[in-house]
């Protein structure tokens, strides 16, 4: 029989993620108090993300992070109420390491699971850790580029890409050019030292961005060898992350909502949180960025998820605590706001 001490006063819930190549433990309390928030990604100096070898990666330090976790938050495992673990979306390879590891703490301590959803987790922890009430999310990592927004117990997608996400994108241009894993931060750098600007496509269809015909172009520039490196950097983050704005304000429009949050590794970039804010100040609305730690995939917005679903009465058994690598965003049911 699982024990629980849901209705107590105060709740610790440790959160498990593992949707690619990042291995968290965050714990947080139900007031909403962040403990912990350890991470170990995977890396490389060369090449990219073999599912196999993050997999592999993610075995070998399960143990540490969620020791480490229960260390810096104070805590022991009996003090734990509740286990959350992404379920879905994410390379399967990944998700079930952490399915495994929330299954496994469930079982041996008997306390309750609960599965939750990646995506709308980067949402909940933004509406948590900024002032943002009922924002447009655009939501930019690796896999996933959506803008998300809250209507009719779902949360809509209002665009999205319609071939690879835009943080893969950059990982895969990054390694063209001889860059290591992830490929994002490096473009960052490369491009603040960019004085030209290169027309590249822009590939804006409605509501949605396409990523896929801007890839091959600027590979054939880089391999023409009559670009620097510096400059390409620059100009594929002016054109794609206009793109991502244009969206966003967009959906803003649509929705007639005043405030947009970022999520995603992706929206660490400087360059994309500078066009973001001068957008929403353009509009009249306000901009937030949660920092940097929450921004990236994260065990935090997990845990602090898997408190929210729980407390709306939600409940799993650990026969049920299976992974759904495809569930999309809007498939899920809000039961958590009204």
């Amino acid at each position: 029989m699982m024990r629980s001490n849901i209705n107590t006063k105060e709740l610790y819930c440790l959160g498990i993620e593992s949707t690619a190549h990042t291995f968290g433990v965050g714990i947080c309390m139900s007031t909403g108090k962040i403990l912990a928030n350890g991470i170990d990604s995977f890396k490389t100096e060369k090449g990219g993300m073999v599912p196999g070898d993050v997999a592999n990666h993610h075995v070998e330090v399960c143990d540490m992070v969620i020791k480490q976790a229960l260390e810096k938050a104070g805590l022991q495992m009996k003090d734990i109420s509740l286990i959350a673990f992404s379920q879905s979306p994410g390379i399967g390879h990944c998700l079930r390491i952490g399915a495994m590891a929330a299954r496994s703490l469930s079982l041996l301590h008997k306390i309750p699971i609960i599965g939750v959803n990646h995506c709308i987790a980067h949402l909940e922890i933004a509406r948590l850790l900024t002032p943002a009430k009922d924002p447009i999310l655009l939501y930019a990592s690796g896999a996933n580029t959506q803008v998300i927004a809250y209507e009719g117990k779902k949360y809509r997608v209002f665009g999205e890409t319609l071939d690879t996400g835009v943080g893969n994108f950059l990982d895969t241009f990054a390694r063209h050019i001889g860059l290591g894993f992830p490929g994002g931060p490096e473009i960052e750098k490369l491009a603040r030292e960019g004085k030209k600007l290169i027309e590249l496509p822009y590939s804006v269809k409605g509501m949605d961005v396409s990523f896929a015909g801007i890839l091959t172009n600027i590979k054939r520039k880089w391999d023409s060898g009559k670009y620097a490196k510096e400059d390409l950097c620059y100009s594929v983050q002016e054109h794609v992350f206009a793109m991502l704005v244009e969206v966003s304000e967009r959906a803003i429009a649509h929705t007639e909502k005043q405030e947009l949050v970022l999520g995603g590794g992706v929206g660490c970039n400087k360059r994309l949180q500078e066009m973001c804010r001068i957008m929403c100040e353009d509009r009249g609305a306000k901009f937030f960025a949660p920092e940097n730690q929450y921004l990236v995939d994260n065990a935090a917005m997990i845990a602090w998820l898997g408190v929210l679903q729980y407390q709306a009465g939600e409940r799993m058994t650990v026969e049920g605590a299976v992974i759904k690598p495809y569930l999309r965003t809007d498939d899920v049911v809000v039961t958590w706001r009204k």
